[in-house]
């Protein structure tokens, strides 16, 4: 397969280089500077599942010619219009477009300029951040990508994507039921980043607050009832192990939202949290949720006060 990763940052320089690391046909594309970053000193990641350093071809947007056969996309949420021009020349007729972004609002964008055909489901576990080396800094050992059509089916294109994907070192995995496995990260991500950034602290010192535990179990509730509303409603197993990790104590566990917002950096704020309070049922209360999305939108009125 001819696959295009879009950018080469923690998550699709991790995925994009361990499906090129397996030999598969894959171009970064980048800005100038990381191209010339990567052109000079390769594509590095270091993890405890293993290193590598890779020669990794890139190309920048006024270079790109298509069509490909898989786009990978694992931008940030507010970068997507950016990205949708950007990638444009590289979607063809018979391109598979496999976004990694957080929640629902994306596949609207998608689907709106290159039709719901091309656009499948798609998402990733993975803790890495990209160092001041420009290294790929994998984590812990949870690296997996969950991909497939959105009406159940398996495809021709989704088997092969699948087949490309064996033996890469990172956990693949062809699901037919890949909008219910979205929702489920959405009302898990929206839970973690709603409370830590509430409460501007990792999940071991929020629940350690006197009526912290109280607080992050409702916030998962609130996220719960929007996923149960729109016909996806959580299994127990998956909200038990939600609510394990979002109560653990001592955890330093904390959303990537909440260390952006402490950095003074754009936030996903409406596309992981607004997008679930305006897909509730009209007059369904939401107090922690909205109480999460009010604070995220003041801290972006006043960094757009201030700049």
């Amino acid at each position: 397969m001819r696959i295009l990763v879009v950018g080469a940052g923690a998550t699709g320089g991790y995925f994009g280089g361990r499906l090129l690391e397996s030999g598969q046909d894959v171009s970064f594309l980048v800005r100038p500077a990381r191209a010339q970053a990567l052109a000079a000193h390769g594509l590095a990641i270091r993890s405890a599942l293993g290193d590598a350093t890779l020669r990794a071809p890139t190309v920048t947007a006024g270079e790109l010619r298509g069509p490909y056969d898989l786009v990978l996309l694992s931008c940030k949420a507010y970068h997507l219009p950016q990205v949708i021009a950007d990638v444009a020349p590289a979607v063809g007729e018979g391109t598979a477009i496999l976004p990694l972004l957080n929640g629902m609002r994306h596949l609207d964008a998608l689907d709106a300029r290159f039709g719901a055909a091309r656009v499948l489901g798609g998402l990733c576990v993975i803790a890495a951040t990209l160092g001041q080396d420009g290294e790929i800094r994998h984590l812990n050992r949870s690296h997996s990508l969950t991909f497939g059509e959105r009406d159940g089916s398996r495809s021709a294109r989704v088997e092969r994507i699948a087949q490309a994907m064996e033996g890469v070192k990172f956990d693949a995995r062809l699901s037919s039921e890949v909008l219910q496995d979205m929702w489920d990260k959405w009302v898990f991500l929206a839970s973690l980043a709603g409370i830590t950034c509430l409460m501007r602290a990792p999940v071991g010192d929020v629940v350690a607050a006197p009526g912290g535990l109280e607080a992050t179990l409702a916030m998962l509730e609130d996220c719960r009832r929007v996923a149960s509303d729109h016909g996806h409603a959580p299994a127990e197993n998956v909200l038990a192990k939600a609510r394990g990790v979002l109560t653990e104590e001592g955890s330093t566990l904390s959303a990537s939202m909440m260390r952006d917002l402490e950095q003074g950096g754009p936030v996903e704020a409406d596309h992981v949290i607004g997008d679930l309070i305006a897909r509730a049922a009209p007059g369904t209360a939401l107090p922690l949720l909205r109480m999460a999305y009010a604070h995220l939108k003041a801290y972006e009125n006043r960094c757009a006060r201030t700049v």
